[in-house]
C-alpha cells in the first residue's frame, strides 16, 4: 500500500473517530451529517481499494462476518457483584457497618486516620455489563461479566456501539467497566419497522451483544455508559471524582448523572428523587449505586466473598415483569374504537398490583405474536403511571387463541375495520361510547360543565335519554328534579353550569367535540388559524394538511368528522340553543421575550400554575405551544413526573427547563 494512501486513511480514521466522540459521547456535533458522510465514504473507498482496514477504523462498527462462538476471556481485575439494599433500613444498616469499620480503623491508627465517609450516587443501568481492554490506546478486547473472573469475548459486537471509543489517549494496558444498553427511543423506533418486535430494552441489548452475527448488533444501535476503571498500568486514583475525570479525559461516555453527598441522610433523600426522575429517562434503570468516594477507605473496607463492602445497590420497584395472560376483553371508547384489554394474573409491578394491561388493537396482538397466547407467560411493563402494556410472550409456549369480535360487544352493531382498529359506528345508541363522549364534552378542558362526571352522563343517558351533547342544552328543571341523588340545589347548579358553558371559546368547543386523532393542541391551532367555526367545518383535507403538525391522517379525520350529518345536526342544535363557540380575541403579543417566535412543549406537572395557564402565558409572549416534541421544538418545560416527551427532548438535544422558578423568571413574572 502506498505511503500516501495509508497516511490519508490514518487521517480519516482519526478525524471520523473525533467526530463520533463529539456526536455520540459529548452530544456536540462539529460537522453536518453530509460532511461526515463524505469523509466516511472516502475512507470506505480507500479500504476497499487497498484491502486494509486499520484496527480502530469506524468501518468496523457496521458488523463483520458471523462468529462461530464466543471465546472465554479472563478479566485482569475481578468484576464484583453488589450487595443490595431493598429499603431505607437496609441502606442505613450498610452505612452503620461502614461507620463502625472506619471508627475502629481510626482508633487503631490515630496518626493516619481515614476521612469521614462521603458518598457518590450513580444510576444502576439495566443492560449488560461490559469489560473493555485497551492496549497502546487501542480497543483489543470486550467481554461480558460472566462469573466475575471469566467472561465471554464479544469484541466484534461491542465495536458496533458508537459510544464505545475504538482508541483512547492512554497508551498503557487498561480495563474499563460499563453497561451496554438500548435507549427506549431507539427501541420504539426499531419496533415500528421490525418484522418481530423486541420485547424490552434490556433483553434487546443483552441479546444483541451475545448474538453471533455482529450485523444484528449494529442494527440495534446500542449505547454504553462507563463508570469504573478496573485496572490501569501505572495509574492510581485517590478518589472517585479523580477516576471519573480520567474516564472522561479518555473519551469514555460517562452518564451525566453523578452526585456526591456528605451524609447518608442526603443520599436517602436522593433515592426518592431518582425514583421520580426515572420516568423521564430514555433508558432503563433498576436502582441506584451508592459508593464511598475515598479510595483508601475502599481499600481498608475491602471485600466479602461476593461484594465490596464500600458499595451497595439500592433496588427500585420493578417496572417490567412477567405474568400469565388470562383473558382479553374488548371495550368501547368514546369514538367507537374497540380496544382489547388484557386481564393478567395479579402481579406486583412498580409498587402496585397489576391485573389489567393494554393491547392497543388487533394489529398490536399480531405484531407481538400474541394471537395464541392465552394462558401463557408474557412480559408486561408499567411506565409513566399509565395502564401497563404487554410487550410480548416470555417463552415459545402456544396458548389458546385470542378471538377478534365481529360485532360491538356493547350494542351488537357489526364492526368496521379501519386500518389496525375496529370501530362501532352506532354513535347514538351504543351506551359506552355515548356516555364517554358526553362526559368528555362536559370535562374541564372542554365545555367545563361544573359537577359533571361519568356517573352524571350514565344517569342522564338512562333517565333523560341524553344521546348527544346537544341533548344537554335541552334539559329542564322538571327533567332533573326527580332523578335519584338530584334535588333542587343540584338540578339548578347543573343547569346553571350548562348555561355558562355556552360562552366557552372555539378552541374549547372543538376539543369538546372529540374529533378523532386530535387533542387540545390541534384544536387550539384550528381555532387560532380559522377563527370561525364554519371555516373549520368547511376546511378541505388538502387545506388542513398544510397547517403545522397536521398530517394526512389528522386532516382526513377533521374533514370526515365535520362531513358526518349526525355531527352537523348536533352542532346546529347547539348553536340554536345559544352555544357561541367564538374564537378568543388574540391578546397583544410581546416580542421581547426569550420565548417569542419559539416552539415550546409543556410536560409533567407544574406546581406554580396549571399547564393551561402556562400555555396562555407563553402564547401571550409570542410562543407557539405544541403537544409533541420534534427537531423543530425550541424548549421543553418539564414539571414533575415528566415522561416520554422529556426523554425525547434529551435524545434530540432540545433545550429543557426543569427549574420552574427559572421558567417563571423567563416569563417575566
Amino acid at each position: 500500500m502506498e505511503q500516501g494512501v495509508q497516511e490519508r486513511m490514518e487521517q480519516l480514521v482519526e478525524e471520523i473517530n473525533r467526530h463520533n466522540y463529539q456526536y455520540y459521547t459529548m452530544d456536540q456535533p462539529t460537522i453536518s451529517d453530509k460532511e461526515y458522510d463524505v469523509l466516511y465514504d472516502e475512507l470506505i473507498k480507500l479500504e476497499q481499494e487497498s484491502g486494509i482496514v486499520l484496527p480502530h477504523s469506524p468501518s468496523r462498527r457496521v458488523g463483520g462476518e458471523i462468529l462461530k462462538g464466543f471465546e472465554p476471556h479472563r478479566h485482569r481485575s475481578r468484576l464484583w457483584s453488589l450487595d443490595k439494599a431493598q429499603d431505607s433500613e437496609d441502606l442505613m444498616a450498610w452505612n452503620a457497618r461502614v461507620m463502625k469499620t472506619v471508627a475502629d480503623y481510626n482508633t487503631k491508627n490515630p496518626d493516619n486516620p481515614l476521612p469521614p465517609p462521603t458518598y457518590v450516587v450513580e444510576l444502576k443501568f439495566d443492560g449488560l455489563t461490559l469489560n473493555l481492554t485497551y492496549e497502546d490506546g487501542q480497543l483489543v478486547q470486550a467481554a461480558t461479566r460472566g462469573n466475575g473472573v471469566i467472561g465471554e469475548g464479544i469484541l466484534e459486537n461491542v465495536r458496533t456501539i458508537r459510544s464505545v471509543p475504538l482508541s483512547i489517549p492512554f497508551d498503557g494496558i487498561i480495563e474499563v467497566q460499563g453497561e451496554g444498553i438500548m435507549n427506549l427511543s431507539v427501541l420504539e423506533a426499531y419496533n415500528k419497522t421490525a418484522a418481530e418486535p423486541l420485547k424490552n430494552a434490556r433483553n434487546a441489548a443483552a441479546g444483541a451483544l451475545r448474538n453471533l452475527n455482529p450485523k444484528v448488533t449494529a442494527e440495534r444501535k446500542l449505547n454504553a455508559f462507563f463508570y469504573n476503571v478496573g485496572y490501569a498500568d501505572g495509574v492510581s486514583f485517590s478518589s472517585h471524582q479523580e477516576m471519573i475525570g480520567f474516564l472522561r479525559d479518555n473519551h469514555f461516555n460517562v452518564n451525566p448523572y453523578i452526585k456526591y453527598f456528605d451524609t447518608i441522610e442526603d443520599v436517602m433523600a436522593e433515592m426518592i428523587e431518582i425514583v421520580d426522575k426515572r420516568k423521564g429517562l430514555d433508558y432503563l434503570i433498576d436502582g441506584a449505586v451508592v459508593k464511598l468516594t475515598d479510595m483508601r477507605t475502599r481499600e481498608v473496607l475491602g471485600y466479602t466473598d461476593k461484594f465490596p463492602r464500600w458499595a451497595v445497590a439500592f433496588k427500585f420497584e420493578a417496572e417490567e415483569t412477567t405474568t400469565i395472560l388470562q383473558t382479553v376483553n374488548w371495550e368501547v371508547g368514546r369514538t367507537g374504537k374497540i380496544t382489547p384489554v388484557a386481564r393478567v394474573e395479579p402481579v406486583e409491578l412498580a409498587g402496585v398490583t397489576v391485573q389489567n394491561c393494554t393491547l392497543n388493537n388487533a394489529g398490536d396482538i399480531e405484531r407481538k405474536n400474541l394471537k395464541f397466547a392465552l394462558g401463557t407467560r408474557v412480559f408486561i411493563r408499567r411506565s409513566n403511571d399509565v395502564i401497563p402494556e404487554i410487550l410480548g410472550k416470555a417463552d415459545e409456549e402456544v396458548g389458546q387463541e385470542i378471538e377478534y369480535p365481529t360485532a360491538c360487544p356493547a350494542c351488537g352493531t357489526p364492526l368496521e375495520q379501519r386500518g389496525a382498529h375496529l370501530f362501532c359506528n352506532n354513535k347514538l345508541s351504543c351506551r359506552p361510547q355515548t356516555v364517554a363522549r358526553i362526559a368528555h364534552f362536559a370535562s374541564r378542558d372542554a365545555m367545563d360543565i361544573d359537577t359533571f362526571s361519568v356517573m352524571t352522563a350514565e344517569q342522564l343517558y338512562e333517565a333523560c335519554e341524553v344521546r348527544d351533547p346537544a341533548d344537554l342544552y335541552e334539559l329542564t328543571y322538571d327533567s332533573l328534579i326527580n332523578l335519584e341523588r338530584f334535588g333542587d340545589r343540584k338540578a339548578r347548579k347543573l343547569l346553571d353550569a350548562i348555561d355558562k358553558s355556552k360562552t366557552r371559546d372555539l378552541a374549547a368547543f372543538l376539543y369538546a367535540l372529540g374529533i378523532p386523532n386530535t387533542g387540545k393542541a390541534t384544536t387550539k391551532m384550528l381555532a387560532d388559524h380559522y377563527g370561525d367555526l364554519d371555516a373549520v367545518m368547511q376546511a378541505a383535507p388538502e387545506e388542513l394538511v398544510a397547517l403545522p403538525d397536521v398530517g394526512g391522517i389528522v386532516a382526513e379525520s377533521i374533514s370526515g368528522f365535520f362531513a358526518d350529518p349526525v355531527v352537523q345536526d348536533s352542532i346546529r342544535r347547539m348553536r340554536e340553543a345559544g352555544v357561541k363557540a367564538e374564537a378568543d380575541k388574540p391578546a397583544e403579543v410581546r416580542t421581547d421575550s426569550p420565548f417569542s417566535g419559539k416552539t415550546v412543549v409543556l410536560t409533567g406537572t407544574l406546581s406554580l400554575m396549571t399547564r393551561d395557564e402556562a400555555a396562555k402565558k407563553l402564547e401571550a409572549l409570542g410562543a407557539k405551544v405544541s403537544g409533541s416534541v420534534s427537531k423543530k421544538t425550541d424548549f421543553v418545560i418539564a414539571g414533575e413526573s415528566a415522561g416520554s416527551k422529556l426523554a425525547k427532548a434529551r435524545d434530540l438535544g432540545v433545550a429543557v427547563i426543569e427549574d420552574e422558578a427559572e421558567f417563571v423568571r423567563m416569563l417575566g413574572e
